[in-house]
């Protein structure tokens, strides 16, 4: 450090170590200060915290309560709170009574006394800290209460440390904290020498006065001459420009400092030129009115800073080059504005428009294009140029007499646009008037163009990826000369850039195509028939495509209806598909009454067989994730039982308008198989609304979930009488302005109550005397509804079923009869699970007919499991109900016995 300072003290980079020196000490100093003070706050601190946590631990230790209520707390105390005290780390543990007298201390004769240190804050059922002289000097404790099982303050509890082996742990950090501070002292000054060495030999050691000087003579150098100057930084920066350079390029008085492509005022020929970095001698651009000529020459070839330096020069008296400089201009941004302005969406009609709209009128005055119409719905086209549609026209005016846009062609195989769409390259005819293969197309229409004064033509093919996808027609009237070679050359251009944006749209549309029918499919597409909910849904596709969100509502027997909604991660067919999968595996499921919880479980393991099915697939992309939330509801009982699998909360509109989000229990998502789900039940009185959604309704980039939820929660709330298609359609009003980013699927059921007249239950005695009696209420109660005509019917299956429980299930046995103005459910409930199941019986075989004769007889009938037991049910659609007709009952016994013969084998 001396040889640095020793050879130039008043040069720049001696300066500058200097100064450096000293702010490394100084931050240093006050860096090591800054540890010591924190050292000391942070050991305080954990001294009251260590406090805290002793004395609470030990005021809520098994045993204290019945410890304090002994004659001789003291005795049973003393020995727990020194084995305590040494095993915590902690000085003292003290137990006193609610007068501060103490029951134990580390000092024996002090036990007995009055405690030092403020308990009123700890009596009022708070933990207090605070630094007290105490029997053991200067300490810090903290004063918690002991609550006995109602509440009540019934002793307290102190721990705490003396301060001077607080501080004794500060001292003993010191030495790390100092040898870091002298550390990082070396370090930094060792960098600070470096920088110097290496700032020494950048200012050739030069003094302030001496680089003062020579920037000026510098500057004075660099403004006065007449030829621009710019200096352009190697990530494209403009580091300095002299007047010159401003006069000629109208560069504002900010430019310095700013990219070079940021700058307004500069043509893009001139950017792309000043940024490619590479040498450039004399090379003309137009810069407004001038022509300047550019020489440009890169700065690290002797190891200096990346960059070029630039020299400008007007040259506007060659009139010649600026001529073909113009034409140039022009071609180039024309081509610009085509790769900016064409293929901004994935829509092929869009596409072709853009490539139409480029080109009027800066290269024709009449643009047609036409597409091949397999491309327009995202099919391959054919190999001629028939069934071609107008999809774009453009032109300086609309009164032409060319082909209407939507017009479909079939162009003949002499005119330009068939033998561009065969060959695949561009046809050139410079006067339409003598084009006989042209004319042949359509003699009058020609004669029609000819006469409107269109003179020339170029027919580009629309080609991307060898494949021809139709014509793009340029059309020049008197307005402009006819087309030339290099017009050709141009449109070729033109056209090949439009034509991969052209072919993406058109894959797009394809795959977008199959997609949606894919996703459509797969949901519902009308909702069942069934009585116990109103139910309205909305489902909206996402702007980029589709996705996995789904919706069910599932009729169960017993009248009780499922309600799912669900939500596969990701977009495309992919996510389309698993989301066809889970809702297949819903409803199969679903098919075996199984309760929430359950069908939850067996989801989670389909789930996880997905996944690991798909994990050794190269081509597919497993399930990143699902969530679903199923829920059944029961017009009998008026109670829902729902259970979710990382799906969002329902939320819930009650009559009287108040909108709440149920506290269900949160499973994990779909796949993971890593716990249990729950299922939670709730009554819900008849008329209210219970909305399920999925994320894409509340969840988006401008607002967080609970924002969401919130909204979601205002826009229902105040409107108990508005029907489930309304509050959809409010919703999605309110909730989706736009088309939303993710799929949102919304589904909202207002519940039904079943009155208790429509409800019948008996109880059996397991007595097969019993059946008759049953079959007599049975028919009373039908009468009673006006069913009588299915009263035959109904007696058999009520027999076959009771009597099958009283001989092979358990009691309690119980019939309850369902009407729901809908079907007639006819249950047997007994408290045995074993499962029955449907024979054919051999013509000898005395029994085995009677679940055969139920199935006949009804239109679904099943088991299902509760936890007292199983529920045989049978189901009969009502005559004129809708839905599939009522089976016909038979009407005698001798009916019943050749209904029976009919189904022998």
């Amino acid at each position: 450090m001396r040889s640095l300072i020793g050879k130039s003290p008043r040069s720049v980079a001696g300066q500058v170590f200097v100064l450096q020196v000293a702010l490394v000490v100084l931050l240093v100093v006050c860096a090591v200060v800054a540890l010591v003070l924190q050292s000391k706050r942070d050991t305080g601190s954990e001294a009251k915290r260590r406090s805290i946590a002793v004395a609470q631990t030990f005021a809520h230790s098994p045993g204290i309560l019945e410890a304090l209520r002994t004659p001789d707390p003291t005795k049973v105390l003393q020995p727990l709170t020194e084995e305590g005290r040494k095993s915590a780390g902690v000085d003292f543990i003290v137990v006193m009574n609610t007068k501060g007298i103490r029951y134990t201390h580390p000092l024996p004769s002090r036990i007995g006394h009055r405690f030092v240190g403020t308990i009123g804050p700890s009596l009022d059922g708070k933990v207090y800290t605070e630094s007290v002289h105490g029997p053991l000097g200067e300490e810090v404790q903290a004063t918690v209460p002991v609550d006995d099982p109602q509440g009540k303050v019934v002793a307290l509890v102190s721990a705490g440390l003396k301060v001077k082996n607080v501080t004794n742990e500060v001292d003993r950090q010191l030495p790390i904290i100092f040898g870091a501070g002298a550390g990082a002292l070396l370090v930094t000054t060792g960098g600070t020498a470096l920088v110097g060495r290496r700032l020494r030999r950048q200012t050739h050691s030069l003094a302030p006065d001496e680089m003062t000087r020579m920037y000026e003579h510098h500057d004075a150098v660099l403004h006065s001459v007449r030829e621009g100057v710019l200096i352009i930084g190697g990530d494209g920066r403009l580091l300095l420009a002299n007047d010159e350079a401003r006069r000629l390029l109208g560069l504002p008085l900010d430019a310095e400092g700013q990219h070079v492509p940021d700058l307004a005022a500069l043509d893009p020929a001139t950017v792309a030129l000043l940024v490619s970095g590479r040498e450039a001698t004399d090379e003309v651009v137009f810069a407004g009115e001038r022509l300047l000529a550019v020489n440009q020459r890169p700065t690290d070839r002797d190891g200096g800073p990346k960059g070029t330096v630039v020299t400008l020069r007007d040259s506007t008296e060659l009139q010649a080059v600026s001529g073909r400089a113009e034409v140039a201009r022009e071609r180039l941004k024309l081509l610009y504005d085509a790769g900016l302005g064409v293929g901004t969406t994935l829509d092929v009609v869009r596409t072709a428009d853009e490539l139409a709209q480029v080109a009027v009128p800066r290269f024709a005055d009449f643009v047609t294009v036409d597409l091949a119409d397999a491309v327009l719905h995202g099919e391959e086209p054919g190999p001629t140029a028939t069934d071609m549609r107008r999809t774009a026209v453009r032109g300086v005016r609309d009164d032409h007499p060319l082909y209407e846009r939507g017009r479909l062609l079939d162009f003949v195989p002499s005119t330009p646009q068939a033998r561009g769409f065969g060959t695949g390259r561009a046809e050139l005819v410079t006067d339409l008037a003598t084009a006989a293969g042209w004319h042949a197309q359509d003699p009058e229409r020609t004669r029609e163009v000819v006469d409107y004064g269109i003179h020339s033509l170029i027919a580009a093919p629309i080609q991307a990826r060898g494949v021809v996808l139709g014509m793009a027609n340029f059309w020049r009237s008197t307005q402009q000369k006819p087309f030339d070679e290099e017009d050709l050359s141009l449109a070729e251009e033109l056209v090949a850039r439009a034509a991969v944006s052209i072919d993406n749209a058109r894959r797009y549309t394809r795959e977008h195509t199959l997609a949606v029918t894919l996703q459509r499919s797969l949901l519902p597409r009308a909702l069942p028939e069934q009585s116990a909910l109103e139910v309205g849904y909305r489902y909206v596709p996402a702007q980029s495509g589709v996705s996995g969100d789904w919706f069910d509502v599932i009729p169960l027997p017993g009248s009780r209806v499922a309600l799912v909604v669900g939500d596969v991660v990701g977009h495309g067919l992919h996510a389309a598909a698993t989301m066809g999968r889970l809702r297949t595996a819903v409803h199969n499921f679903s098919s075996l009454d199984l309760p929430p919880d359950e069908l939850l479980s067996h989801l989670d393991d389909l789930v996880g067989r997905i996944d690991q099915d798909e994990a050794g697939s190269e081509t597919a992309a497993g399930i990143m994730g699902a969530t679903c939330l199923y829920a059944v509801y029961d017009p009998v009982a008026r109670r829902v039982a729902m259970a979710r699998a990382g799906h969002l909360a329902p939320a819930l509109v009650h009559p009287d308008g108040d909108v709440t989000f149920p506290d269900l229990p949160a499973g994990p998502p779909l796949g993971l198989g890593s716990m249990p789900f729950q299922t939670a039940e709730l009554e819900l009185p008849e008329g209210t609304q219970i909305v399920l959604y999925t994320d894409g309704l509340i969840e988006d980039r401008t607002r967080d979930l609970d924002v969401g939820m919130e909204m979601l929660g205002a826009v229902l709330a105040g409107h108990p009488g508005r029907s489930p298609e309304e509050s959809c359609q409010a919703v999605l009003d309110q909730m989706l302005p736009g088309r939303p980013k993710d799929d949102v699927a919304l589904l909202i059921a207002r519940t039904r109550a079943l009155p208790a007249d429509r409800i019948a239950d008996w109880d059996v005695p397991p007595d097969p005397s019993a059946v008759a009696g049953m079959r007599v209420a049975l028919s009373r109660k039908l009468d009673e509804w006006g069913l009588a005509e299915l009263g035959f019917g109904m007696e058999l299956v009520l027999s076959e079923l009771v009597t099958n429980a009283i001989r092979y299930g358990s009691p309690p046995i119980r019939v309850r009869l369902i009407h729901d103005g809908r079907t007639l459910v006819c249950e047997v409930a007994d408290g045995s699970s074993t499962s029955p199941h449907l024979r054919y019986a051999a013509t000898t075989d005395e029994g085995g007919r009677g679940l055969f004769l139920v199935s006949r007889m009804t239109e679904r009938w099943g088991t299902r499991y509760t936890p007292q037991g199983k529920v045989i049910w049978a189901e009969q659609a009502l005559p004129g109900a809708g839905g599939t007709p009522a089976r016909t009952a038979p009407d005698s016994d001798a009916d019943l016995l050749d209904m029976w013969a009919e189904e022998l084998p």
